[in-house]
Order: structure tokens, then sequence, then C-alpha cells
């Protein structure tokens, strides 16, 4: 199930519709206290070369040692994403030459990688999804940082995350718009997540993109790409894609070829520009690193891994509809993030009746929740209303204390001065009126007085809304809607 290719995907041009090819290389620092081939720390935010080793800095005579987390790692990668896992990998050196590598050279693997051929299924907004391929994972080490601010004429070199682990994960080029693209690397993000082996903070650049971009005409064959190099943003993802098709559209049309080379997205101007050339044929010059043996385990290690993973997004969505009878888009944002799955979770675990409750547990929580976390810039670890409080709210609907309006005020009050939802219904005499003789009196006064509305409800039922409406409001929400509307009905005669 390839990505559907609709007209909207493709791009009208000066001489006629061009679509999009687009394939994605994710670099995802392992979540691994120690790096790829040292014992040095992998914390973020430390002073310059504070979390580098003798073989982080290629110190003579220095030997790399595998971390065996890593390894860990990236095989739970590859079965979270359907992937074929190789019990025997090579790890090769991929020459070039840049001031902040100091080896020379970066310890990468090539042609066999720990991961072979995988999938992702991504949904997309308009609650359709498809599937990208993964051609493969494999591990390497990072490069260190040049800074260029830090002296006027001269480069400082950081070398803290030297060797630090990075699992390349390279799609097919399965994508056909900028849209598809970013939900891609948010899906695929969310999988990492959820399996701990990234924390996907493209803000720290443990995870970041490159993306490989080529237009052609509907049908045709692939066209030449051009590579958009560490892209740390999934909106500027989008953003780069955009205007790199339009960029090769243009050259294009006025009857010019793509060259294939790097570019960079800069993203104060919204646009591409050219960083090298690049050739068809690898110039790394890889070989096997000789420092390092084939990396072997057996069958047995990827089985106990893959016994111990987590409830992966797709295996959770599926679950919350078949169990909860929630909808396919309710439970795609429900499961979106990890700390929002297990909030909702969370709600479930604290309601009186959470199989006939989900669904009213899922709009609380996307609606009101999630919608005023939004709103106050608020993430979910900080949220006001605790799981156990929005559950004790749900609760007080499910037994007709609260009537829906009411649990909207008492939301309010919990968010803004927190408290036990039931200790604050009684204390400020928010429960449902239940006296019937009371809601009578209140019905009886509103159809005297609107002898019109009367008979235009009786000639169309559907407007008894109107009169229900009335009730609430004269009684402040503190009656339950459904009596009221049955009342009704036996009031008009409908």
């Amino acid at each position: 199930m390839n990505a559907p290719v609709k007209p909207s995907n493709l791009i009208k041009g000066a001489t006629g519709e061009w679509e999009m090819v687009i394939g994605i290389e994710v670099h995802a620092q392992v979540t691994s206290n120690a790096k790829l081939f040292s014992a040095a720390s992998t914390a973020f935010g430390g002073d310059p070369n504070s979390h580098v080793s003798l073989v982080d800095a290629a110190m003579p005579g220095m030997l790399p040692v595998i971390n065996e987390e890593c390894v860990r790692q990236a095989v739970r990668t590859g079965l979270g994403l359907n992937a074929r896992i190789n019990l025997r990998s090579v790890f090769d050196r991929k020459n070039y030459f840049y001031p902040d590598l100091p080896q020379g050279y970066q310890i990468s693997q090539y042609k066999s990688p720990i991961v072979g051929e995988g999938e992702v299924v991504v949904d997309l907004a308009d609650g359709t999804s498809f599937v990208v391929g993964i051609e493969r994972l494999h591990l390497e080490q990072d490069a260190g940082k040049s800074l260029h601010d830090q002296h006027a004429d001269m480069s400082a070199i950081d070398l803290n995350r030297s060797g630090v682990a990075l699992m390349e994960i390279v799609s097919r080029p399965d994508m056909r718009s900028s849209e598809q693209a970013r939900a891609y690397v948010t899906k695929l993000r969310t999988i990492l997540r959820y399996l701990g082996t990234c924390d996907g903070d493209m803000e720290k650049g443990n995870l970041r993109a490159d993306v490989n971009v080529s237009v052609r005409r509907p049908g045709e064959p692939f066209g030449t790409r051009c590579e958009i190099k560490n892209v740390n943003s999934i909106r500027f993802i989008g953003q780069a894609i955009e205007h790199e098709a339009r960029r090769q559209i243009g050259i294009l049309e006025d009857g010019g070829s793509i060259d294939q080379e790097t570019r960079l997205f800069d993203p104060d101007k919204g646009e591409t520009r050219a960083m090298r050339s690049k050739e068809e044929a690898h110039d790394y010059r890889y070989f096997p690193d000789p420092d390092l043996l084939p990396l072997e385990f057996s069958q047995s290690f990827v089985d106990a891994l893959k016994a111990d993973l987590p409830e992966l997004p797709d295996q959770k969505k599926g679950r919350f509809i078949a169990d909860l009878g929630l909808t396919p888009y309710d439970s795609t944002v429900l499961v979106s993030e990890h700390e929002s799955a297990n909030f909702y979770e969370s709600v479930l675990a604290g309601l009186a009746n959470a199989r006939r409750d989900g669904k009213v547990a899922a709009n609380w929580v996307i609606n009101e929740l999630f919608g005023r976390l939004n709103k106050e810039g608020v993430s979910i670890a900080a949220s006001p209303v605790s799981a156990s409080q929005l559950a004790a709210i749900i609760d007080l609907i499910g037994e007709g204390t609260i009537s829906g309006k009411i649990a909207k005020d008492l939301f309010e009050i919990v968010w803004t001065e927190g408290g036990d939802p039931r200790v604050l219904v009684e204390a400020r005499g928010m429960k449902q009126v239940t006296d019937m003789g009371a809601i009578e009196k209140v019905v009886d006064d509103i159809v005297a007085a609107n002898p019109d509305k009367v008979a235009q409800v009786r000639a169309k039922p559907q407007m008894i809304g109107w009169f229900v409406g009335q009730v609430m409001k004269a009684s402040g929400g503190k009656v339950n809607p459904q009596a009221v509307n049955d009342l009704l009905k036996t009031r008009l005669g409908l």
C-alpha cells in the first residue's frame, strides 16, 4: 500500500502537473548513557569537550569497544518497524574529512546493516493511511560540532557529540507530498518514543532528517534527486520539500536539468541553497573496520527483546477501537504521543465503568483537556487537572449527579482551584435537580409562555431542542437533559 497519488498531491506548473517523490533518512540518537564505542557520557548540555574519551578524540592506539545497550536499542527499533533483524552485521569505515571528525572517518555500516527491510503505517489527517517502506536501519557514530561564532577569525570544535550512537533509518521513496513526509517523520518519532530508543528531541539535535526530493511528470521514471541535509523540525521538513520541489520544477520547465547535489534549508528565508555537488557513485571508500569484529548475536537474543517490547501506537489504537468503540480519528489523536495515551489510560483506570464511559472519556481528554492545554501552552505532564480528577468528573456525569454543562463548570473550577470534584459538587450545590415536580413547573411555565413555539414544535418535532435549551437555561443547567426531553414530549403530545 504505497502513498496514495491524489490530485491534491500534484503541483501545477506552467507546462502541466508534476509529482514529488520523497525519501527520508532519519538520524536518531540512541537512548543510552554511554557512546557507541566508548564509556563517555551522552548527557546533553555539558561544557564543550567535557564528555570526551580518548577513543572519541581519536588518540593514537585507542580501540573502539561496542556498547551492547546501543545494539539492543537498534534491534528493538527494528522490531518496532516490523523489520528484518540481521543476526550478522559489519561495521565499516566511511572516509571523509571534516574538522569535527577527529578520526578522519566515521564508523558506520554499509553493505551489512543491523536491520533490513521494514515498514511504517502512516496516518493522515483525512483519516486515510499508507505504508512507507523502510530500506534499512544501521548504527553509526556521530561527529562533533564546529562552532563558528566563538572567535572572530577561528572556529572552535566541541567533541561532546563525537562518538554518540545514531540510528540512521532510511525510507524508500514512497512519499508524494510534504504532508505525507511530515506525517511519516511524526509517526516514526512516536514509535521511537514508545520504544524508548530515542527521545526524538529535534531541538537538541537528537532527531534530524536528510530529505531527498525529486519531481517527475505523473507516471514517468524518477527524476534526479537533491538531498536537503540536517533538517531539524517537522515544520521545516514540509517547508523545505515545498520549496525544493518548486525550484526543480522551475528549472525543468525552463529547459534546464537538475544536478544531483546536497543542499541546506534556510528557515529564515524559507528556501534551500546548494551545499556541495554529489556524485552518483559512493566516494567514501568504505571498507570493514579492522578494529571491530563482525557483530553477531543469536535469534534467542532477538526473541527476548521482542517479548519485552511495549504496546506500540498501532496496537494501542486497535485496542481502543475494538474494546472501547473509539473512532479511528480519536484513537489516532490519543496514541500520537506516549504521554497522551498514558494519561487517557490513567483516566480509564479511575472510572467506575471504563467500557461504558471510554468514549466519553476520550471526548473529554481530547476536546476539553487537550484544548485547554494547547490554549494555555501547558504540557500534559504539567496539567492542573489530573487523570483521577477527570475520571471523577466523568463518573459524576455517568451517575447523573451532574449534567454535561455543570461538568464543564466543574472542570474550570478544578483547573483553576484544584480540589476533589465530588467534594466540590457537594460544597457548591452543583448537583442536578432530580425533583420531577420542580422540573415540571419550569417546563409548564415555559410552555405556557411560548404558545407560538408550541405550535411550531408540534408541526416540526425536531424543534423540541429549543424548549430543552430554555429549560436548561432556566434551571442553571442543573436538570437532566434527557429527563427534560421526555417530559416535554409528554407535555407537547409528541
